[in-house]
């Protein structure tokens, strides 16, 4: 029961991200990091399931850990545009965050209400 109810939870925050392409409008990208993603089917996907989980993190924790996870996310966004166009770099940085963000997210299904 609890695993079909974090299905639930997750399939229903997953539709508007899936109907979308990057978390970010890829006709304003300007950036070489912004531009690649958006020409990669595969990076974008990893940056909307990074936009999701960062944003189910968020939600779920308290001030003081909300906190941390945006400067968290801030210092990842700098390392991310610090790879430019270079697609293996952003392949390796977003499989860092998604690790990173994962983790956070067994978090909640030990400590969840499910």
């Amino acid at each position: 029961m609890k695993k079909i109810m974090i299905g639930l939870v997750l399939a229903a925050a997953l539709a508007p991200a899936m109907a979308q392409a990057a978390s970010f409008d890829c006709d304003r990208a300007r950036a070489a990091d912004e531009k690649a993603i958006c020409a990669s089917r595969p990076l974008n996907d990893k940056d909307v399931r990074m936009a999701l989980l960062y944003e189910i993190n968020r939600k779920t924790l308290a001030m003081g850990g909300r906190e941390a996870l945006e400067d968290a996310q801030h210092q990842w966004l700098r390392e991310r545009r610090s790879c430019g166009p270079r697609r293996a770099c952003l392949d390796r940085a977003y499989d860092r965050r998604l690790d990173e963000l994962q983790r956070g997210l067994e978090r909640i299904y030990r400590n969840g209400p499910f």
